[in-house]
């Protein structure tokens, strides 16, 4: 069957600038279909949230996947999956039915997929229970259930008790879900699809994606399983991989501090297999805000099996940066024409001495939406006895941040000039001796929730 699923996701939603995050790889393969027969219930949802498009779009999906695995087979001419292989068609709502046995006819599928209508609850237990019913005993063929769903279980019994079952007789079972159509229980789908569930499980937040999903997964199945895998990933330039997992299946090894190739020698030969590579991620670069993980994702097999990793994306959150003092207005100068030299008075500008300018940067914790900080920071420079000499001070107001809850606020760029001819640090005569200094920083709010007492 080839690669029959492929996924990319990452275990958190955000982090914190510098934090790390755990990347994990998916792939699922499976033998030919044409050597090694399949019998595959379709378990399809028809319940009134698949009203309209959805039930629209998981038609078109089905009837795709039907002609997919009858073209695949050999039974285009005939109008016949051929090979062995057999489809069924089970949907459900408050109960299940089953709609077909497991037959060949493409034209008898695929109208019983066109006669599905929409309305009523979600009973995943029922529909599990008469789709397990149609497998015929002492087959040999792999038995496949899809099943696809919208939703919760909202009536029945508790589905992960026939899915597990179902799986202990040898059944392997895919699990597609379409989560923008009122929610699903992404771990009931974990549950209910065979191990490991990252590769047996699919979820799309959009139900134009039905119809790519089924001919993907079609398109897989009629495929022999793969062999020869090399398979690169490369993170985004801000991150850094810092570790790798051993993964179960294969070999993996860090290419660079951004790529991490993973090798498979065979998968899916003999019989339905998956594969995980994990990995740890740490932010590393300026980037900030929804940030996407991959830089690319290129994958090779010897049965030329066509692979897409979808592109996860993570919210990095480096606080709020808060530049208290501009630079000064610069000059413009401009060299036109051939000349060689260019003129250029820029005014008046006042030096007592040579000098140098020291930047200091800090980080407020835990600000207050809504409310100003007043900030002051003074700087003293010491000598070789300890003896503190002013060298400034500065007072500034913090401009409140509206986000929704208290965050680190980042104050850049606080400058002061310090002229060569007031070093007292005593370490010699020239112009780039070594001086130190002690700062010191307070800070409070400004605003208040303080209210009068009234009458």
């Amino acid at each position: 069957m080839g690669i029959t699923y492929s996924n990319k996701e990452v275990n958190t939603d955000s982090i914190s600038c510098g934090g790390s995050f755990m990347v994990t790889m998916s792939l699922t393969a499976s033998p030919d279909i044409v050597s090694n027969p399949a019998d595959i219930v379709l378990i399809l949802d028809r319940s009134g949230s698949m009203a309209g498009s959805p039930l629209a779009n998981m038609k078109n999906g089905a009837r795709k996947f039907i002609d997919i695995i009858a073209d695949a087979t050999g039974g285009t001419q005939t109008g016949q999956i051929g090979g062995g292989s057999r489809i069924a068609v089970v949907s459900f709502a408050d109960v299940a039915t089953q709609d077909t046995q497991l037959i060949t006819s493409v034209a008898d599928l695929k109208a019983a997929v066109t006669a599905l209508t929409a309305g009523g609850d979600t009973n995943h237990a029922d529909a599990f229970e008469k789709a397990l019913q149609l497998f015929p005993a002492g087959t040999t063929n792999q038995k496949v259930m899809i099943m696809f769903t919208d939703g919760v279980t909202t009536a029945g019994g508790n589905p992960n008790t026939v899915a597990t079952a179902a799986k202990a007789q040898g059944v392997v079972i895919y699990a597609i879900g379409l989560s923008g159509n009122g929610g699903i229980d992404e771990d009931a789908l974990d549950d209910w699809a065979s191990d490991p569930s990252s590769s047996y499980v699919a979820i799309t937040p959009d139900d134009e994606e039905l119809e790519n999903l089924f001919e993907d997964l079609a398109n897989n199945i009629t495929k022999t399983g793969a062999t020869n895998i090399v398979l690169r990933d490369t993170v985004a330039p801000c991150f850094r991989i810092s570790s790798v997992l051993n993964p179960a299946v294969g070999t993996a090894t860090m290419v660079n501090s951004n790529t991490v190739e993973w090798r498979i020698p065979a998968l899916g030969v003999s019989g339905s297999e998956g594969a995980v590579l994990e990995f740890n991620v740490q932010h590393v670069g300026q980037c900030t805000g929804t940030v996407a993980v991959n830089e690319s994702v290129s994958y090779t097999d010897t049965e030329g099996n066509i692979v897409v990793f979808p592109s996860p994306e993570i919210d990095v959150n480096c606080g709020i940066d808060v530049i208290p003092e501009s630079c000064p207005v610069p000059v413009e100068i401009t060299a036109a024409g051939c000349g060689d030299t260019v003129e250029f008075d820029a005014g008046e500008l006042a030096l007592s001495s040579a000098g140098r300018i020291l930047q200091l940067d800090v980080t407020l914790q835990n600000v207050c939406p809504n409310k100003r900080v007043a900030l002051a920071v003074i700087l003293n420079e010491t000598d070789p006895e300890g003896n503190e000499y002013r060298r400034g001070m500065k007072t500034l107001t913090i401009p409140a941040h509206t986000e929704a809850s208290c965050r680190n606020v980042n104050v850049r760029c606080i400058k002061f000039v310090l002229p060569e001819d007031l070093d007292v640090s005593g370490t010699g005569t020239g112009t780039c001796n070594t001086r130190t200094f002690n700062a010191r920083f307070f800070a409070n709010y400004i605003d208040s929730d303080f209210e009068c007492c009234t009458d």
